[in-house]
């Protein structure tokens, strides 16, 4: 679907703080000009950004399944280390008052199916929203759906990276990292990362198989559809070996 110019929020200024790309299963190529500064700034979140939608990508395709879990959790984490720098970074203001149209949307529905595949039936989480939302209940959410939202609003601002209009992406980036990819991953990385800490501390996860995104979930619906299903029966897919 084809995007229609719509006027920019004006960003207050506030103070102003100031990566390594991530690794992943394969080598990435860069988006930035040899001849560009390595230290600058905007080539350092677009390299982290190219990175991130490169490995995903690379896992998404199942070559790897049993490592899929654990480069999910590095390359989530090291994309939210640029999404700090972001956060931390004064207010970032666009060179034009209206976003240039960059045409139709690229589609990720295959990557989210793909990763749906993958990681069944790891993939659906408990996650609440806003934790200063005072007894917000928890909401059921999957790990593909978040990954292939965050790769959609990076490549959004790559695009515009890739077309020479630096501050226009970096804006982009910021500004959505602020209003979705930044909780969206966020959410993800917390979720991979608890899968991780059951199998490496062999202890019990509450299955959520069954569970859809659909539902409204309080404590006790949690309860009711939570299976017994031990660590080491997902160290496999997992890719790593309880511990005894």
């Amino acid at each position: 679907m084809s995007k229609s110019p719509e006027p920019k929020p004006t960003p207050k200024p506030t103070s102003s703080p100031g990566s390594a790309g991530g690794a992943g299963p394969e080598p990435k190529t860069l988006v930035h000009a040899a001849s560009q500064d390595p230290d600058d700034f905007a080539v350092q979140i677009s390299d982290q950004v190219e990175s991130f939608i490169v490995a995903v990508t690379e896992v998404a395709r199942g070559t790897e399944p049993d490592s899929a879990v654990p480069f999910l959790l590095l390359e989530v984490s090291q994309l939210l280390l640029a999404g700090g720098r972001l956060g931390a970074h004064e207010d970032i203001v666009p060179d034009e008052r209206y976003e240039p149209d960059l045409g139709p949307e690229g589609d990720v529905d295959e990557l989210r199916e793909r990763l749906a595949v993958l990681l069944d039936p790891i993939d659906v989480y408990s996650e609440v929203f806003d934790p200063y939302e005072p007894r917000k209940a928890p909401v059921a959410c999957r790990i593909s759906d978040d990954l292939a939202d965050v790769v959609t609003d990076l490549r959004h601002g790559l695009a515009h990276y890739r077309a020479g209009r630096t501050t226009e992406a970096l804006w982009w980036w910021q500004f959505s990292y602020f209003s979705n990819w930044g909780s969206t991953a966020s959410a993800a990385l917390r979720a991979l990362q608890s899968l991780v800490a059951h199998v490496r501390l062999n202890q019990p996860l509450e299955d959520l198989d069954g569970l859809d995104t659909d539902q409204d979930l309080t404590d006790e619906t949690l309860e009711e559809a939570a299976g017994r299903v031990m660590a080491e029966e997902i160290a496999g897919p997992l890719g790593l070996r309880p511990v005894q």
